[in-house]
């Protein structure tokens, strides 16, 4: 096995890929069989070169892959990777350092120190809380549910690492009926259970109402609670009214957390950073990489307010893991131990990017996705549901005969099959509904003009 032949192939391929991705069509053309047919072959008693293997590959998945690091991709959430952090993801493959700890890479561990400082300074977030750069969102909501749990239950005399909880003081979660989903299954994977979620109603806007969240709070004072709110609601990109929220929760010793998994970034523009105010009044913090960042996948951040509880709930001291002074040992603070060093991709995009630039890529981002949305509802038959706040929008479409569910999911499966653009449906408010997302940067006005004409040549 030599390494250049296939990393020159496979340089060659993804340059073409890049350089062709806006006149790709958005949509796979391959159906699964054909995928599976060609794929699903038996496993070669002898190996092939690794040229072949990778020119094999490209060919066999190349109409199967969704353009959704392109710019007319609009439906869900999903950025496009910037340049240095594609260029930093290929070094940290070809490093193919373990992150872990300090020992196993030094300039892995402190690449991740930077990055937490670069984060916490661009997020408005204070600068001494302990951060994690974890998977994902998912994985964040878990780290900073688990230090939720571990202080909560601390102060009532109980140690959920070493006592496990069977007789534990029940908890609770209180959130809005619009949280995502990602926080349910963090609440299974910790033991606490879906049970424990308490949902409280929305305003029309899908922001959390506070005189409902004041009566979750006050009708039970006894049991340790955790308070989930949002900085950019799934559909309607809406966030919560954190300095009156973050408050009343404190007030009842809650535990506040933020899931703001794209909407955290409104701090970085100075135009949207009113969105955040009283955002670091709370306890914790999650947020994605791979939406406005535009880092590639397996990209996350957790920051948390109390380092001794997220130390506590994630640390387990081994016999063979040499600890070195003055130096974040990175698995204190991470769901993982052997993982991929993924600070370098944030490093690169962030310096490559700088405070302004990314200011300007999360502005750019809402422009469009306003233009967007209201150039969607100059069409007839098209009715706005929700006008961006930040970089969501919904639409739905009108139908004469009033079926407007299945009209609705009709015209996006039509939408999707052109491939000049695609979004995707959802479910909002019992109504089935078009969620327009804009966070990659790649998108430009002309992405947002061919959008809007692709709808209209549907409907007309």
């Amino acid at each position: 096995m030599t390494a250049q032949s296939a990393l020159d192939r496979a340089h060659a391929h993804a340059t073409n890929y890049l350089n062709t991705l806006a006149e790709r069509p958005v949509h796979p053309t391959a159906t699964f069989d054909d995928l599976r047919n060609r794929l699903h072959i038996p496993l070669p008693d002898q190996g092939v070169p690794d040229s072949q293997v990778i020119d094999d590959l490209v060919a066999d998945v190349s109409d199967g892959l969704m353009a959704s690091s392109g710019g007319r991709f609009f439906g869900w959430v999903i950025g496009g990777t910037v340049p240095a952090a594609i260029a930093a993801d290929w070094l940290t493959s070809v490093w193919d350092q373990n992150a872990a700890a300090p020992a196993c890479s030094p300039a892995s561990a402190i690449i991740e120190e930077v990055c937490g400082d670069w984060l916490k300074s661009l997020l408005g977030l204070p600068m001494d809380v302990s951060f994690g750069l974890v998977t994902g969102c998912q994985a964040a909501h878990t780290t900073a549910l688990a230090a939720a749990r571990h202080r909560l239950l601390t102060a009532r005399g109980w140690n959920a690492e070493t006592d496990g909880l069977y007789g534990a003081p029940p908890l609770r979660l209180i959130t809005s009926e619009s949280r995502h989903e990602s926080l349910i299954r963090s609440m299974r994977l910790l033991g606490m259970g879906t049970k424990a979620i308490e949902h409280v109603d929305c305003n029309e806007d899908g922001s959390i109402s506070l005189s409902t969240l004041g009566s979750a709070l006050s009708h039970n004072t006894t049991t340790p609670t955790i308070v989930c709110l949002q900085a950019g609601d799934l559909n309607t990109g809406a966030f919560d009214d954190f300095k009156q929220a973050i408050p009343l929760a404190k007030r009842s010793g809650a535990w506040v957390h933020v899931d703001g998994a794209f909407g955290l970034w409104a701090a970085a523009d100075s135009a949207h950073a009113h969105l955040m105010a009283g955002i670091e009044a709370a306890d914790s913090w999650a947020t994605d990489g791979h939406k406005m960042l535009n880092l590639p996948f397996d990209s996350g951040f957790v920051f948390i307010a109390d380092p001794e509880a997220h130390s506590a709930a994630l640390s387990q001291p081994t016999s063979y893991s040499a600890r070195m002074e003055g130096v974040r040992n990175q698995k204190d603070w991470n769901l993982e131990w052997s993982r991929r060093a993924r600070g370098y991709p944030v490093y690169a995009a962030l310096r490559a990017l700088g405070r302004r630039g990314v200011a300007d890529m999360i502005n750019t981002c809402c422009t469009h996705a306003k233009r967007l949305v209201r150039g969607l509802g100059e069409i007839d038959d098209v009715e706005v549901l929700a006008d961006p706040i930040f970089n969501q929008g919904l639409v739905r479409f009108v139908s004469k005969t009033g079926e407007h569910d299945n009209y609705t999911d009709a015209v996006i499966a039509r939408i999707q099959a052109d491939g000049a653009a695609w979004f995707g449906g959802a479910t909002w408010r019992h109504q089935r509904v078009m969620r327009v997302s804009v966070c990659s940067w790649r998108t430009t006005e002309s992405d947002v003009e061919t959008a809007i004409a692709c709808v209209r040549r549907i409907l007309t």
